[in-house]
């Protein structure tokens, strides 16, 4: 058991609301993502100030590739553009970068920028960044099944830890605080494996105004939880 109080090692967020955020304001739908990217940094240098290991962001869904073909060639297009200033800034914070997510349905130019980006930060001490892009709990539990199926490896011998190895999260540890953005109240296809033990937090503020207010609101949320395990 983990007694109340404690921080989490590892935050994970659903960053829902930022089309909503536009249509309120009048505007196109891809102003409210471009508004969601600019407020990734405020919110990373957040949570590195109150001591969180890990922070995974839910940024592309496997799902998201069904909609409009404009939207989501916007959104690979925001994610180019902000790769490369994006990363030289996380680097000098020594953020590490990871990528929790297929490849193979990026670009080859896009996928080269994730993979110098994760190259060149691989090092670094400080926060761990995990970005879920064109990620689907699901479909990590199919891949994971299948590599394992492809070694050597006998049904007999397959525990949770080997599992764990195969999953895009090896090496990270399951998060501690699951918060969702934007009023809904689902995990739709975002850790599930991972989120087993996760404490869930949703807020009804939307991702681009999501600040040092809702974080302390939400840590604070989890400090007051007791975390049994299954235990009494």
């Amino acid at each position: 058991m983990t007694e109340a109080g404690y921080p989490p090692r590892h935050v994970a967020i659903i960053m829902d609301g930022n089309g909503r955020w536009a249509r309120r304001r009048g505007l196109p739908r891809f102003i409210g993502h471009v508004a969601g990217a600019d407020n990734i940094n405020r919110v990373v240098k957040l949570f590195a100030d109150c001591e969180v290991k890990y922070l995974t962001l839910y940024m592309f869904s496997s799902e998201n590739w069904n909609r409009p073909k404009v939207e989501v060639g916007g959104l690979l297009n925001l994610l180019a553009r902000r790769i490369d200033s994006e990363t030289k800034a996380f680097h000098k914070d020594n953020i590490r970068l990871r990528h929790l997510g297929r490849s193979d349905r990026l670009s080859p130019k896009l996928r080269q920028k994730v993979e110098a980006a994760t190259e060149l930060t691989k090092n670094n001490t400080g926060l761990t960044l995990c970005l879920a892009f064109d990620y689907g709990g699901r479909d990590e539990i199919l891949q994971a099944a299948r590599h394992i199926v492809g070694t050597d490896i006998s049904g007999d011998k397959v525990d949770e830890a080997v599992f764990n190895q195969h999953l895009y999260t090896s090496g990270i540890p399951d998060p501690d605080l699951i918060i969702r953005t934007g009023g809904e109240m689902r995990l739709s296809n975002f850790l599930l494996w991972q989120a087993a033990y996760s404490e869930l937090y949703f807020t009804r503020v939307l991702w681009p105004d999501f600040g040092q207010k809702d974080i302390e609101e939400a840590i604070s949320e989890y400090k007051r939880r007791q975390r049994r395990f299954g235990n009494v």
